[in-house]
């Protein structure tokens, strides 16, 4: 099984709704709620292309109640770790006659060091019977700062290979144990490696640890550093619609290519038209397979050099 890791869940909550009022009141058209986090994304998609997964991480209070419920609903295996505080909400307001979406984001819950032990004791039996394992999203209070390096070490230890979606510290303590893969978009990657462009940084990341590093550029599809050369994958088309988990989708097309030892290219196309199918779909995590299967063979790949233009972002990235 694919085991995936958010330790800051969260409920999604989606508003719908024609054109946001500034400054004024706004009747909403329809709301959604569904578990989120980026790691409960990740397993949404996975199981949705045939893979087996396990969610875990921390949760608690209603909201932690109601995300398990819902993981229930959806046939998603939970082995989440309870801890007293309340899991966070998240909410994605989308305007129709845009496309456009403003997402805000909750800080989490404060975790104590006995629930952090616990988690961890629960990690390390997961990763037993895991082929790989993804460590997603942000960190909540009380979470020690090099809780992604402790969770690839772990990995590590179980020869079982890590993928860590992270920005900042959280990322760099992470680096040091040599994930898989990492992957930021543009502006976690700026965040973490300065004000370099994408391969620069992505090379900086892999010199620090990370065995490949695919950044995701929004709307310019995904700039890849690996052992086998640099690439740029470019979508056919801009989507426009809720961005909110494309980067998370895309998170899992690499990680179903890295258990199956797919080519890079394979897996960056893969991992286009996943992330390009999820923005047309209204909920995160979620994607129609018709949009997948028409998007994947209008994909571009082709290797990049550190000199080439096309290796520096175009437009402003899609939040992922």
């Amino acid at each position: 099984m694919i085991l995936t890791v958010t330790l800051n869940t969260a409920v999604d909550v989606t508003y719908r709704l024609d054109r946001v009022a500034r400054h004024g009141s706004n009747r909403v058209g329809a709301v959604t709620e569904r578990a989120g986090g980026k790691g409960v994304n990740v397993a949404r998609v996975l199981a949705a292309l045939g893979h087996d997964t396990v969610v875990t991480g921390l949760v608690g209070g209603a909201t932690g109640q109601a995300l398990r419920a819902d993981l229930a609903a959806a046939g998603l295996r939970d082995a989440l770790q309870p801890i007293a505080g309340p899991t966070r909400r998240t909410v994605a307001v989308v305007e129709d006659a845009t496309g456009d979406a403003t997402v805000y984001l909750e800080p989490g819950p404060t975790v104590t060091a006995e629930e952090w032990s616990d988690f961890t004791v629960r990690y390390r039996r997961l990763l037993r019977t895991a082929r790989a394992v993804v460590l997603s999203g942000s960190l909540p209070g009380g979470v020690p700062p090099d809780a992604y390096g402790q969770l690839v070490a772990l990995a590590a230890e179980a020869r079982v290979p890590a993928v860590l979606d992270a920005e900042g510290p959280a990322l760099l303590a992470g680096l040091a144990a040599g994930p898989a893969l990492v992957k930021p978009n543009a502006a976690e990657l700026a965040a973490t490696a300065g004000p370099v462009d994408p391969l620069t940084g992505a090379r900086l990341l892999r010199a620090a640890g990370a065995r490949a590093v695919v950044v995701s550029l929004g709307p310019g599809g995904l700039l890849a550093s690996t052992p086998e050369g640099d690439w740029r994958a470019r979508p056919p088309e801009d989507a426009r619609g809720n961005p909110t988990g494309a980067g998370d989708s895309a998170v899992a097309a690499l990680t179903a290519g890295l258990v199956a030892a797919t080519p890079w290219p394979e897996r960056l196309a893969e991992a286009v038209a996943l992330s390009a199918a999820t923005v047309l779909a209204p909920l995160a995590g979620s994607f129609d397979p018709a949009d997948h299967r028409r998007l994947l063979p209008l994909v571009r790949v082709h290797p990049v050099h550190p000199a080439e233009p096309g290796s520096a972002p175009r437009g402003e990235p899609h939040p992922s």
